[in-house]
């Protein structure tokens, strides 16, 4: 590593800190209790005969490390996100305690979701948002259905749950100690006066819709209450000073007759929600989006899923999942804005962005986590880019924080270093994307150009010429010193390349490097070094067609690989597709990306289950290969899959935010699938002029409309 002013964030070690001290209770309770029924991660993780199997040894703390797949449900504008894991287990309040859901007829015949290989789970978002999971084993038939919903202007979380047996039965619901994380600690917990629910702790309550029929508890010593279903003596209250009390409520299931019940768990907003907001429908917070229309299934989903996605975890800052990593990162914000703005969010993109001044330190510097030098970058540009796609001039607030961080990032550079490389780069940080050791890193360099070239842009849009031209003058002197270093960097490796950063050897951290294509074009498509670097990474680091991280996350990586895939499809290479379809097949089936992805069991092996920056980069990925712009000119339809148009079909997509204005694309297969063409038509709402605009579908002939042509129509015939 080199020398740096912050070896690591301190709030990446508090993170860090609790992460393994979970892991340590993990190791302590775990492997010790394997007869209980534990979450899906520790069933498979924990079991020799799995794919999933990794051996314990002299490993300290226990931590999911295989099936890191959760999904959160909500409501928009609401920042309480109960999430449900692949096999239907529910953690209804923010890190807590969990509810499991069985059917048993006898001791030896038990419907164990967490237990079964395959389960069928699914999100539902037709009206609302809700995640059903469906288990089946052995003659019996469970269904849940995970939701939040508004009852008396209140949230609550509600399960709600069909079990069918052909024998007697029984519906279980069952109280656990632990979430996908781990261990979560419960000390005491009774069954109310009615039947109808538990008090857990001080603060918790679970309401079943009708009285248990049954009820067991267990605290540690008395192992787990799965063990207890069937003996005749019941209990109301129990406590235990391990912290591992489990609890069940059964309902009867009559033969060839469904049992339905709902749970529901209230919810408590947030303090830091102003009492003014209130969580809004879902339909009401889709109403701006920019719709798809695309024939196919898969890739319409994934996309709608996305969007929600963002929605949900946008309810006045950005957080970049729902659990892990329900805190915030400026880096991660700035890329969740620009998903709501490829989205057509546009009010909730300028409202996440409105939020980043509070977060700007007296000497201008972007502050989330110590010692990372990219933050003042992507503020900066997700502003300008925000400015260009709604033709807003920047508010009065976010210019008090423009000029400071402009200047912030001039100081911040090393000057006048001799016999260096890094002379005139920011100074060796912490890895913000993982890259490695803290170095010299071209991705903050990058940012950090992109940033000033952005406070010059929004500065000259309100007429401060003087102190624009400043700025310019800054990021193009920035951005000669970048260019001096990566010559030199060329020249010791033989090639036109852009390591991760200018000690370092050609590795996977060079995905880091790419950044200066996208998103920033801060190069040509076609330059030699931005694409001598893409190719050692197709070379070198793909597995299945995924980019493979083996730095830190030791995972595929959703969000990077599209990175690739949108490098390639400025170049016009088309290879960019099969690195689109590997994204697509490692979503869960609820249309998720964990941060990383194990390479072999294909669940989340680091960060959070339902990665909000992953989600922003598919909707970008789509959006770019309709709708992009390449500096003056507008390119529609460049990634645009062959197969889609077969058999006739139609692609529509809008109203989309662009830097020229507002337009909305229809893209139509017309003739038979081996001699039609295809009409691509639109309607802009532009800002001025309509710009240049390139019609190029991948296996038809281009066609150019200069700027102010009127018109909005052309026919496109297949490449001979």
């Amino acid at each position: 590593a080199q020398p740096s002013e912050v070896a690591e964030p301190i709030e990446l070690l508090r993170a860090g800190v609790v992460l393994h001290a979970r892991g340590l209770i993990n190791s302590r309770v775990i492997q010790h209790n394997l007869d209980w029924v534990w979450p899906y991660w520790v069933e498979k993780q924990f079991n020799p005969k799995s794919r999933s199997f990794i051996p314990r040894a002299f490993s300290i703390t226990h931590i999911n490390l295989t099936h890191r797949n959760w999904t959160a449900v909500g409501l928009p504008d609401f920042d309480q996100y109960p999430i449900v894991d692949p096999h239907g287990l529910v953690t209804p309040l923010y890190d807590g305690w969990s509810l499991d859901c069985w059917i048993t007829a006898s001791p030896d015949r038990i419907l164990l979701p967490s237990r079964l290989k395959d389960v069928t789970q699914t999100l539902d978002i037709r009206d609302d948002l809700a995640i059903d999971t469906v288990t089946t084993d052995n003659g019996l038939s469970l269904l849940s259905r995970a939701q939040v919903v508004m009852e008396h202007g209140q949230p609550f979380f509600q399960l709600q749950l069909k079990g069918s047996s052909p024998d007697p039965a029984w519906l279980v619901v069952a109280l656990r100690p632990y979430n996908p994380e781990g261990i979560s600690f419960i000390h005491e917990a009774s069954l109310l006066p009615d039947r109808s629910g538990w008090s857990i702790g001080d603060t918790d309550r679970v309401v079943f819709s009708e009285p248990a029929d049954r009820h067991y508890m267990a605290n540690y010593r008395k192992g787990d209450v799965s063990r207890h279903l069937f003996e005749p003596e019941q209990q109301e209250r129990e406590t235990c000073n391990v912290g591992l009390l489990t609890a069940a409520a059964l309902f009867k299931i009559m033969p060839a007759t469904d049992r339905e019940l709902r749970v529901t768990v209230p919810l408590v907003e947030a303090k830091s929600v102003r009492k003014k907001q209130h969580p809004v429908s879902w339909p009401q917070s889709l109403e701006e989006h920019c719709k798809l229309e695309v024939p196919d299934a898969r890739m319409q989903f994934l996309y709608d899923a996305a969007v929600r996605t963002l929605i949900l975890l946008s309810p006045h800052e950005a957080y970049p999942g729902p659990f892990t990593y329900k805190r915030f990162w400026f880096r991660d914000a700035a890329f969740i804005a620009h998903g709501l703005l490829c989205a057509g969010l546009v009010s909730r993109a300028e409202k996440v962005i409105d939020r980043f001044p509070q977060g700007q330190a007296a000497n201008g510097y972007f502050h989330s986590q110590e010692g990372e030098w990219d933050a003042n970058g992507e503020v900066l540009w997700i502003m300008k880019r925000f400015c260009e796609c709604s033709g807003r001039p920047p508010s009065s607030v976010w210019l008090k924080a423009i000029r400071p961080g402009g200047r912030w990032i001039e100081r911040k550079r090393l000057k006048n270093v001799e016999n260096s490389y890094h002379s005139g780069l920011l100074p060796p940080g912490f890895s913000a994307e993982h890259l490695g050791p803290n170095d010299y890193y071209y991705w903050d360099d990058f940012w950090g150009v992109a940033g000033l070239e952005a406070a010059a842009w929004l500065l000259g849009r309100i007429g401060e010429t003087e102190e624009s031209e400043r700025f310019a003058g800054q990021a193009a002197a920035f951005h000669r010193d970048v260019d001096h270093s990566i010559d030199q960097v060329s020249g010791d490796l033989g090639r036109p390349i852009i390591p991760a950063s200018p000690y370092r050897r050609m590795d996977a951290g060079a995905i880091g490097s790419l950044v200066i294509g996208y998103p920033l074009q801060l190069c040509s498509p076609d330059d030699i070094r931005l694409g001598n670097t893409v190719e050692f990474l197709l070379e070198n680091c793909l597995v299945d067609d995924g980019f493979f991280q083996d730095m830190i996350h030791s995972g595929l990586n959703a969000y990077l690989t599209l990175h690739m895939a949108q490098v390639l499809l400025r170049a016009g290479d088309m290879r960019c597709q099969p690195l689109i379809d590997a994204v697509a097949a490692m979503a869960s089936p609820t249309g998720q990306w964990p941060e990383a992805i194990h390479p072999r069991t294909r669940g989340g092996c680091m960060g959070d289950g339902q990665h909000a920056w992953a989600a922003a980069e598919w909707i970008a990925m789509i959006r770019n290969s309709l709708v992009r712009e390449e500096e003056d000119l507008l390119v529609l339809g460049s990634g645009v899959f062959q197969e889609w148009f077969k058999d006739k079909g139609i692609i529509k997509f809008g109203p989309a935010p662009t830097s020229f204005g507002t337009l909305s694309l229809t893209i139509e297969k017309r003739g038979n699938k081996d001699h039609g063409t295809v009409r691509v038509s639109w309607q802009g709402k532009w800002h001025g002029e309509s710009p240049e605009i390139l019609v190029r579908l991948p296996g038809f002939a281009p066609q150019r409309v200069e700027p102010g042509q009127n018109l909005s129509t052309v026919e496109l015939e297949k490449e001979l």
